[in-house]
């Protein structure tokens, strides 16, 4: 059995995956997660009674092709002060998300080409690893979105990028030409830089 417990994660979470790599045998797993009462969060994935669920790290291991954006990375990247009431993910076109958006995530779609653009790897409050567009990125998310959000909230997010000591104008034109958005973006940059 510490063989199992060896395979948890340091937030209390089990993967399937993880005890199948560490050779457990099924009918092992099974009864060690049924003996101490842990809860299938989805398939494959399990949580310790005495541990928090990472929401985020569980939707990216159920849907691993959803890049957490808009509101999520907004937050993130410490241009909005207010947490988000629900996760936001992009996909890919065609990606059926009727699951998603039942379960309360508010899904954004782009061209298969364009999903991996400006994606990077963040440590989220729990320690897990989890996939978010970058901070150029996300200000072009924004700027192709805005009608999604109050403007009060849009322009205080542009505002604090343009403050940014660490913000790359080049990279961000980079991404505004290959989301044709470039135009409206200096219309707004122009009046904050």
């Amino acid at each position: 059995m510490n063989t199992i417990q060896a395979c948890m994660d340091a937030s209390g979470m089990l993967l399937t995956e993880n005890a199948r790599k560490n050779g457990i045998k099924k009918h092992e797993f099974y009864q060690f997660v049924q003996s101490h009462q842990f809860e299938k969060l989805a398939h494959g994935i399990y949580l310790s009674p005495d541990a928090w669920e990472d929401e985020s790290y569980v939707l990216h291991m159920r849907y691993p092709q959803a890049v957490f954006s808009h509101d999520e990375a907004l937050y993130f990247h410490d241009l909005v002060d207010r947490e988000p009431l629900q996760p936001t993910v992009t996909l890919y076109s065609g990606y059926n998300t009727k699951t998603l958006k039942a379960s309360g995530i508010k899904v954004y779609t782009v061209k298969k080409d364009l999903l991996p653009l400006g994606r990077i790897m963040v440590t989220n409050s729990f320690g897990h690893e989890i996939p978010m567009y970058d901070l150029e990125r996300t200000i072009c998310d924004l700027v192709r979105s805005r009608s999604h959000f109050e403007f009060q909230d849009f322009q205080s997010a542009l505002k604090r990028y343009a403050k940014r000591k660490d913000k790359d104008l080049n990279k961000l034109m980079q991404y505004a030409k290959q989301f044709r958005v470039q135009n409206v973006l200096k219309n707004y940059l122009e009046v904050l830089l």
